[in-house]
């Protein structure tokens, strides 16, 4: 018979918790990218990320380079471009938008289902319902006074060449308002914008750092973002744990780009699952679940450690 069996509960009890975290820190002695891969399987979509653990720098992504359908998070770029516009007194966070049909969409938010036209909203709220909600409606409404070829001016001055809003989102009367990159016929399949998972987390760090704009704007972003609703994708897993973040959702699509404040560091990323095979508006939609395992391997995965050279 064990010895263990007769040992005291006290001890049984540490020798047990022994063997958990050395079978934990077996499994999580799995490189993170083989961890990555796993859960991906055979999802029959695609899954792009990038993901950057901004206090030790240490890096992974799986095409990390390659263009995306942005849905919503490319919002998160509209905003930056707003916070520049204020900054340079090219626009005032009080002026007054006024809610017309004609931006009118349906979708995510509250403007379109709520709210008469003629109503008129200040920039700065228009701008929070945007973020905040992904209020559809608003976010035409913002590119109707800061039309997305004025976004793009912007993220050619930071940067984020392969980031481009590229129109309106479409309502009954169809696509409007294109920018220059949203003309262009390779494009069409992109939606209202596209951007790379490597762009957005560095927009996401630089936001994070306070050298976006301003520190005092790129402070007011994260924690606009930090009240995003939905508690799923990235925020998912994750509790009451601080998280900075913005979803995005298009039929086959989701995706989702933000910073989650762990413990082990503040770890940037944006994840986008397509393909998915049968569109789910739940909270339980198989790319939404995706991002939230991801998500939580991620953090886990890169736990501070020395910045890879």
């Amino acid at each position: 018979m064990s010895k263990l069996k007769h040992a005291p509960p006290k001890y049984r009890c540490a020798v047990a918790l022994a063997v958990l975290l050395l079978l934990t820190g077996t499994a999580e002695a799995q490189p993170l990218g083989d961890q990555l891969r796993k859960r991906i399987g055979s999802f029959p979509g695609e899954v792009s990320l990038y993901a950057k653990n901004l206090d030790s720098g240490e890096t992974i992504g799986i095409r990390a380079s390659e263009p995306v359908r942005t849905a919503s998070t490319v919002k998160i770029a509209i905003m930056a471009a707003l916070f520049d516009a204020v900054e340079r007194g090219e626009l005032n966070w009080n002026e007054r938008l006024t809610v017309t049909d004609a931006e009118k969409v349906a979708g995510s938010g509250v403007i379109e289902s709520e709210l008469s036209s003629g109503v008129q909203l200040p920039l700065v709220d228009v701008m929070h319902l945007m973020m905040v909600l992904s209020d559809n409606t608003a976010t035409n409404m913002v590119l109707e006074r800061f039309p997305a070829e004025r976004v793009n001016a912007y993220l050619d001055r930071i940067g984020l060449i392969s980031t481009r809003v590229l129109r309106k989102i479409m309502g009954d009367k169809g696509p409007m308002g294109f920018s220059v990159a949203g003309k262009i016929e390779k494009n069409r399949k992109y939606g209202i914008g596209v951007s790379t998972p490597r762009d957005m987390v560095m927009l996401m760090e630089h936001m994070e750092r306070g050298d976006l704009v301003s520190a005092a704007a790129a402070h007011e972003m994260i924690a606009v973002m930090k009240r995003c609703q939905g508690p799923y994708g990235i925020r998912r897993p994750f509790g009451d744990l601080p998280v900075a973040n913005k979803t995005g959702g298009l039929d086959a699509l989701r995706s989702d780009v933000g910073i989650v404040y762990s413990r082990d560091g503040r770890i940037a990323m944006a994840i986008t699952v397509d393909g998915i095979p049968q569109p789910d508006e739940g909270p339980d939609n198989p790319g939404s679940l995706m991002i939230a395992d991801l998500a939580a391997m991620l953090v886990r995965g890169l736990a501070a450690r020395p910045a890879v050279q």
